[in-house]
């Protein structure tokens, strides 16, 4: 699979919506993930991440705007032991809760599909990073309507052991802008992550659409300690 530029592939699409990436540095000490949202409408533009213990969760900039939380208020990240579990929806405390009762990552999401928002039908992607004993091994997942029929849920999980340095992945919930939003396809894209947290963090926050990025969250994990450092952008400050 070709390595894409994760810079370029941002520049080039006003409206990729929410996004993960995970990966490893090129001098393989850590774990990396991102996490980015965007928005159309008043009602998803008008969040910021906030931190919430080891996670985070999303909260309205302003409350009195804020028409209907259903599909934007929710947890993105939260960490159940060694696992960091990454998602864009509500699927988060779904995957916390089931992995907690020994179900797998992909036996959690049988449980879910996509989100009830026709005609777009957003796809539920999601990611699961594990470190233990120094090594480290993720997955990711995306849950779509079939074509845009809502009759039919699509389920396609993508494991990663042993990951080479330096490289990524990259999955998004919409192919591009357009109404409807067509979803994500394919397996999630090749990338190249870098050493350096905070030129990654800018790397991203800079090459998001301007009109449409709202928050970022980037977080490099010690795979031999465990250990992490978060960094959250909001363009509502």
């Amino acid at each position: 699979m070709e390595m894409l530029s994760l810079e370029k592939e941002l520049q080039a699409n006003s409206y990729p919506g929410r996004g993960i990436v995970i990966g490893k540095t090129p001098d393989g000490t850590k774990a990396v993930t991102a996490y980015f949202i965007m928005g159309r409408s008043e009602n998803s533009r008008n969040r910021v991440f906030v931190e919430d213990g080891e996670g985070i969760r999303t909260q309205a900039f302003d409350p009195s705007k804020l028409s209907d939380p259903s599909l934007i208020i929710y947890a993105p990240v939260r960490v159940l032991g060694n696992k960091t579990i990454v998602t864009n929806g509500d699927q988060t405390d779904t995957i916390y809760d089931l992995m907690d009762c020994q179900m797998t990552f992909e036996q959690a999401l049988r449980t879910r599909e996509f989100e009830p928002d026709g005609p777009n039908y957003t796809p539920r992607i999601s990611g699961i990073m594990h470190i233990e004993d120094g090594n480290f091994n993720y997955a990711m997942s995306i849950l779509k309507s079939n074509n845009g029929n809502p009759d039919a849920c699509n389920r396609y999980t993508f494991a990663y052991e042993n990951p080479v340095a330096g490289e990524g992945h990259f999955i998004h919930t919409y192919k591009c802008d357009g109404n409807p939003l067509p979803s994500f396809e394919g397996e999630p894209k090749l990338v190249s992550v870098v050493d350096d947290m905070d030129a990654f963090t800018d790397m991203l926050w800079n090459s998001l659409n301007e009109d449409n990025k709202v928050s970022l969250f980037v977080r490099y994990i010690d795979i031999k300690t465990g250990k992490y450092e978060t960094k959250i952008v909001n363009k509502n400050v």
